[in-house]
């Protein structure tokens, strides 16, 4: 995936608000101008370099296809909009429903899909007195998203028997509990040997 970072993301999510096209107006009323002329300045010409904004005639900008393809491509699954997203920048529910602009429901079972099969991790945090749940994705969602862009999205079958029931979830707590026990080292590999086939078993 071509790389953005969190003020390029910024601007990209204002561009599909504004349905594609935004100007220094739209600039000025929303929450980038926290970053100063400069920054945005230098964000803007770095985002019309790698050619993910174009510049028009009457001084606004547009995002592009290329970026579009990002996050905003119909053809990519939810799940991993959503991995690409957190590949980003870690976000709470809302966030991501903001920046993705998908509904509320779809993206809540997508993200609890995603938390079941072990590719993000939910943490709670309190901000302004109130717990807030933020994703962020683990080694495993990076190693998926990044399959995908070699061997494409329709070679994933998420969701359907990575999780078989929690099953899985269940012999990775086991490894790690043995892990932990004083058992000689011999006997403890060959226990996690004989779950670890197990495992690959059940994710056939």
């Amino acid at each position: 995936m071509r790389k953005l970072g969190t003020i390029d993301l910024e601007v990209l999510t204002l561009a599909i608000k504004e349905k594609g096209t935004f100007n220094e107006n739209n600039l000025e009323n929303s929450e980038l101008k926290r970053y100063g002329v400069g920054k945005i300045l230098d964000t803007l010409a770095s985002l019309k370099d790698r050619k993910f904004i174009s510049l028009n005639s009457d001084g606004t900008f547009t995002i592009t296809e290329l970026a579009r393809e990002i996050l905003w491509n119909s053809k990519i699954p939810i799940w991993g909009k959503i991995l690409r997203l957190l590949q980003i920048k870690s976000c709470n529910q809302n966030q991501i429903i903001e920046i993705l602009g998908i509904d509320e429901n779809k993206i809540i079972n997508q993200i609890e899909e995603l938390r079941k099969n072990q590719l993000v991790l939910m943490s709670p945090q309190r901000q302004n007195d109130k717990l807030i749940k933020i994703y962020e994705i683990l080694p495993e969602g990076i190693h998926e998203i990044d399959k995908t862009e070699k061997e494409g999205f329709d070679q994933m079958n998420f969701g359907e028997t990575k999780s078989n029931g929690g099953i899985l979830e269940v012999i990775d707590d086991i490894k790690k509990e043995i892990q932990k026990t004083s058992i000689p080292d011999p006997e403890k590999n060959k226990i996690i040997s004989k779950l670890n086939n197990l495992k690959n078993k059940l994710e056939i």
